[in-house]
């Protein structure tokens, strides 16, 4: 196992990043022209595999390289998707002698840094030595390589390739089949992918007082914390080689817990999840024992953590990084308020990038060994290559960019309704309470409303044949113009009769205007009246039965579409057919009923005919029966008197064979 703060030297000296899995993207690019440093390009221990393979005559040398702004370069040129390029490409970079984009790069970084010497010092970082100057070369040299992938074409697989998501764990390539994976959160926040070799090789340097991280878990009431030494001081090693006991010293570990505590309160309701304030929020307070037992845990769950974490100030205030494993609402008991010791932007705050379970110091433990320790594979590069592609198989295949379509003309917006005055409110309300009852039927309803507000309605003043507006609804295809029409077309023969008796409404108007039917008797024979809008036979009938007790009210033959009228003469003659045709249907179904009784009689006849016992046999008998057996078949169908012989005759001989048998 091998501890994130340290980590062997030799295993650091050809790490690479490996986080956006540029082995199956980025292709090598070939030269003719052979290294500057050697001509042999062999893969081995003494090999760079990101600068073309050149290979070195000892390890000072290849230190130096890795020191070398070349291999920085090429470095994260290759991250960012890139080609790295040799020694001689990159001096004509640096000289503005390379490509036309390159050189507008240079020109581009040379206004930023005012003279071409000041470039090549911000990019070569071995001659400052403070963190100052390092991270100002890291940045120059990544601005180079941003500047550069602007000025050059995208290339087909970046834009069209799979969006790789960001993982918890980096993972650096060692060669030749080593790998080691770090979580990101260990790294300073901003820190880009193009420099996590460089932050990892700043967390294997020591301290005066080595490194310390705090770590608060709380959920559910549970609460664990603790204060941890990630990392020895500086020259405490030296001090243990040091020593003349002739027993060695036991070696300290490389984690060791300083401080801890954990404790609980009643907070969460048992069986049901959730937090008592949780509750509350969402439905309101409660007032049972147990929601103020509740309230009163969260109150002192706050209040001791805040006490601890003040006790623990000092501690906390050397720690390089703070973990605190927290919901939204719990993550407040730390930080925003008054006299806080963690402030809400520090930059040290970070989150346990994997789950948890419930805050215990066993649990605390086991989340420092998961970061501290470094995870390890060995595999080699077909196989990273192998593992890179089925991994890009596997990405969900990005989506097309859409085509760029006209935009379709944009409809004229309906013009807005204007406002409606109180006088306009009214007169609707009106309308619409009046067609309800013509629709519904409601007669003494329409008749009080009529003679209270029949004048109210419109511009003809209590006329019966006033039109219906436009806007009102009246539920029919055929948009009724009158009262009459509506009625009719609603089946309501009362209120048509009532519209015609006592109201006269004209039954002549036509569905449509004046205007488009026309004033010819030829085109109003076209059009629907208030008659042809009638849906059953009582409401026609009361049409012809007004046309036959007022045939001078209106052109009812003509103008409006009536067969014929009816007359109390013809009412009468249909009431008596209607009531002979019932007589007939009752005198058929007393006969059926008749006829019925007659055949349940006779068949009543032949059961008790057959259900009867045979007549004592005192002497001889003859086949057939006695004379006197044929005044009991008088009346009885052929077929009936066939039956009662053939169970005669066998009763007859049953008798026989009894006999035979007894004897």
């Amino acid at each position: 196992m091998y501890h994130v703060y340290s980590l062997p030297p030799e295993l650091l000296q050809n790490l690479t990043s490996r986080n956006l899995l540029l082995s199956s993207q980025v292709e090598p690019e070939v030269f003719n022209e052979p290294p500057s440093v050697t001509a042999t390009t062999n893969v081995g221990p003494r090999t760079c595999n990101v600068c073309l393979g050149i290979s070195f005559v000892d390890v000072d040398q290849q230190r130096a390289h890795f020191r070398s702004d070349w291999h920085r370069y090429n470095v994260k040129a290759r991250l960012n998707g890139g080609k790295p390029v040799n020694e001689q490409d990159f001096t004509q970079l640096l000289d503005g002698e390379g490509p036309v984009e390159l050189f507008y790069t240079r020109r581009k970084l040379m206004k930023r840094c005012h003279s071409p010497k000041a470039l090549e010092d911000s990019i070569s970082g071995s001659e400052s030595s403070d963190e100052s100057d390092g991270s100002s070369d890291l940045d120059t040299i990544a601005a180079l390589i941003n500047k550069q992938r602007k000025t050059q074409p995208e290339s087909p697989t970046a834009s069209n390739g799979p969006t790789i998501p960001q993982m918890p764990v980096a993972w650096f390539h060692s060669p030749p089949d080593t790998q080691i994976g770090v979580y990101r959160t260990l790294f300073p926040l901003g820190t880009p992918q193009v420099s996590y070799v460089a932050a990892l090789h700043d967390l294997q340097k020591k301290t005066p007082g080595g490194r310390k991280w705090a770590m608060f878990m709380v959920a559910g009431g549970h609460f664990a914390g603790a204060v941890i030494s990630v990392s020895k001081p500086e020259g405490e090693e030296g001090e243990e080689k040091n020593t003349r006991s002739r027993k060695p010293k036991a070696q300290k570990p490389d984690n060791e817990v300083l401080v801890h505590k954990t404790f609980h309160r009643y907070t969460t309701r048992r069986k049901q999840g959730g937090s008592q304030s949780a509750n509350d929020n969402a439905k309101g307070p409660a007032k049972s024992a147990g929601a103020l037992l509740r309230r009163y845990g969260e109150q002192a769950l706050r209040d001791d953590i805040r006490n601890l974490i003040e006790t623990w100030s000092d501690e906390i205030n050397d720690c390089e990084l703070i973990f605190i494993r927290a919901s939204v609402s719990n993550r407040k008991i730390f930080l925003d308020y008054d006299g806080c010791v963690i402030s809400k932007g520090d930059s040290r705050l970070r989150t346990i990038p994997f789950p948890t379970r419930r805050p215990t110091q066993s649990e605390i433990t086991r989340c420092l060994k998961e970061l501290t320790i470094a995870k390890i594979s060995h595999l080699t590069e077909d196989a990273l290559r192998a593992q890179d592609d089925a991994y890009l198989a596997s990405l969900p295949k990005p989506k097309p960019a859409p085509s760029i379509v006209n935009a379709p003309p944009e409809r004229p917006k309906a013009p807005q309704l204007p406002k409606l005055t109180k006088e306009e409110e009214q007169l609707r309300e009106r309308w619409g309470r009046l067609l309800e009852m013509v629709i519904k039927g409601r007669l003494e309803s329409l008749k009080s409303f009529w003679v209270r507000d029949g004048t109210h309605l419109g511009d003809d003043e209590g006329s019966i044949d006033i039109q219906i507006p436009d806007w009102a609804d009246t539920t029919s295809n055929e948009k009724p113009r009158t009262l009459l029409q509506l009625a009719s077309h609603a089946g309501q023969d009362a209120v048509v009769a009532w519209l015609l008796e006592e109201m006269h409404a004209d039954p002549t108007i036509s569905v449509l205007s004046p205007l488009d039917a026309g004033d010819d008797e030829e085109s109003f024979k076209s059009k629907l009246v208030a008659y042809d809008l009638s849906r059953n036979k009582l409401t026609r009938d009361a049409f012809r039965r007004s046309a036959a007790a007022h045939p001078d009210w209106w052109d009812w033959f003509g103008k409006g579409h009536l067969p014929s009228a009816l007359h109390r003469e013809m009412e009468d003659e249909r009431d008596e057919k209607k009531k002979a045709r019932r007589k007939g249907l009752k005198d058929r179904v007393k006969e059926r009923e008749s006829q019925e009784k007659e055949k349940t009689k006779e068949l009543e006849v032949v059961q008790t005919e057959i259900s009867l016992p045979p007549p004592a046999t005192t002497g001889p008998t003859r086949l057939g029966g006695n004379a006197g057996d044929a005044q009991g078949l008088a009346g009885l169908t052929p077929v009936m008197r066939a039956k009662i012989e053939r169970e005669r005759r066998a009763r007859a001989a049953e008798a026989r064979l009894g006999k035979l048998s007894g004897s």
